[in-house]
This record gives structure tokens, C-alpha cells and sequence, in this order.
């Protein structure tokens, strides 16, 4: 079952380029980009968020950027949502990457803000799906961080040829180079990789939530700094968990030999 997160479904005007804001009085009336669904029963704690631009497949525009934005800064601020997932509801794709049409209208700063507005993150796809930084052979090069995070995960003479030749990759190929945690094989209803991130979300659910956030916040704040500063960061982040009620809680029912119970605080 879902329920609908009616606080992050109201969101603000997004920020669109002079060249959209003619459209701004017919923006009121479409259907949002981004929509937010929150699972209950077993699954309550895992929110959803519904990628929905059919015309453009999902491309990355200014309005669906700005939506994704101001929904992530509003679930930010949810205690109840500890594990977050993206779900495409366009049959057959999940993104299209930037939208170049609209790009093409665009100044160069405001290029610029577009750019910097663009992140992403994927762990399961389908076997069947395909991938790849082609800016190369749009005359253009990654520039929402393509050229930063993939040496960081492949190393820089993969992440030179990939971004050099602009190679699109299949799900299996990716999970081999380490790019994706899981590749499954699609199934008639094309929503196998949603259904093992599913599966995944489930397994992370009852785990201790401040504990996997400020895991997360470890991992990825040393990823970017040397292992001295890194070790000050976990630090940092393991010092704050300490004074939590989870905490006591696992140790607690790690003595009683017992489920541990928590809350998230």
C-alpha cells in the first residue's frame, strides 16, 4: 500500500530559465514531474519517488530538477523515511540524462546553474538497460560531476576510454566494471530492478537509522579527502551515534538475545 507525503508534494515554484517562464501560468495545471508515495504496512519507512516526465523520457529539466530538489530538501527533514528510492514511471526507461533541447535555449549562466543543480546515484538496473556518459558525442563533456566521480569508482584510464568514446554500457557490463551493485534479468512487467532496490530497501529497513545515516555521511564525505582525514571523520560520525537511544537499544537486546527495537533516536 501507499500514502501519499502531501507536505513534499507541495512544492514551491521551481526555478525555470527566462526562456520557460512564459509557460510559468500553464505550469500551475500539469502533472508534477516528481511525485512522492510513501509505503506502509511492512513497508512503512520506504518512500518513493516517481520520476515522471513521458515526453522527454525522464530527461534531466530545469522543472524536473528543481521538483527533485525541493522534494529531497522536504524528505531531508523527515524522521520517518529511512530508506529512499527512485522508481521511473515511464515504462521502458529510467533517465534520459540532460535535456538538450532545453539546454540549447539556455545562456551560458544559466547553464552554468543548471550544471551545478544535476546529481545522481544508481545501485540496480535491469540487465537490459543502458548507460553511459556520451557528452563526447553531443560535442559536449560530462559536466555534473561525470568527470570526477567516475575516475573515483573505475579508476582514470577506464573512466578516460568511457568518457572518451562515449560508450554506452548494458546492465551486465556495468555490474561486471563495478559501476551498479546488482544487474537482474527483466521481466515482462519491466520493473525487475525496482523490485530487487525493493528487496534491498527492505533488508536496510530495520537496521538502526541514525547508525546508516551517519554511515552514509562517513563513506561519502571520505571518499573525497585522504585516510587521515577520513579516520576524522568517522570519528566524528561514530561520536555522535554514541549518545542515541539506538545504541542502547542494540546493545541492550544483543545481551538479551533479542530483536532490537529501534526508533531513530
Amino acid at each position: 500500500m501507499l500514502r501519499a507525503l502531501p507536505r513534499a508534494l507541495r512544492l514551491r515554484r521551481p526555478w525555470m530559465s527566462p526562456g520557460a517562464r512564459g509557460c510559468a501560468a500553464h505550469a500551475s495545471t500539469r502533472t508534477p514531474e516528481i511525485q512522492v508515495q510513501a509505503l506502509t504496512g511492512p513497508n512503512q519507512g520506504i518512500t518513493e519517488i516517481l520520476m515522471n516526465r513521458p515526453h522527454a523520457r525522464n530527461a534531466l529539466g530545469n522543472v524536473f530538477v528543481s521538483e527533485l530538489l525541493e522534494a529531497l530538501a522536504q524528505l531531508r527533514e523527515d524522521q520517518q523515511v529511512r530508506v529512499l528510492l527512485f522508481r521511473s514511471a515511464v515504462k521502458g526507461v529510467f533517465c534520459a540524462g540532460a535535456d538538450l533541447k532545453e539546454r540549447e535555449r539556455m545562456s551560458a549562466a544559466e547553464v552554468g546553474t543548471f550544471v551545478q543543480r544535476l546529481r545522481g546515484l544508481m545501485s540496480e538496473i535491469a540487465s537490459s538497460a543502458v548507460m553511459g556518459l556520451i557528452e563526447t558525442t553531443r560535442g559536449l563533456l560530462p559536466g555534473a560531476g561525470g568527470t570526477q566521480r567516475l575516475p573515483r569508482c573505475l579508476g582514470v584510464a577506464l573512466a578516460k576510454e568511457l568518457i572518451f568514446t562515449g560508450r554506452r554500457l548494458n546492465g551486465v557490463q556495468a555490474h561486471e566494471l563495478g559501476l551498479v551493485n546488482h544487474a537482474v534479468a527483466q521481466n515482462e512487467e519491466g520493473d525487475a530492478a525496482y523490485h530487487r532496490a525493493l528487496a534491498l530497501a527492505q533488508e536496510i529497513l530495520p537496521q538502526a537509522p541514525i547508525a546508516v545515516r551517519l554511515g552514509k555521511v562517513a563513506i561519502d564525505r571520505g571518499m573525497e579527502v585522504d585516510i587521515a582525514s577520513g579516520m576524522a571523520i568517522e570519528h566524528m560520525c561514530y561520536a555522535q551515534n554514541i549518545p542515541t537511544q539506538d545504541r542502547l537499544e542494540g546493545m541492550a537486546a544483543f545481551r538479551e538475545k533479542r530483536p532490537p527495537k529501534f526508533v531513530g533516536k
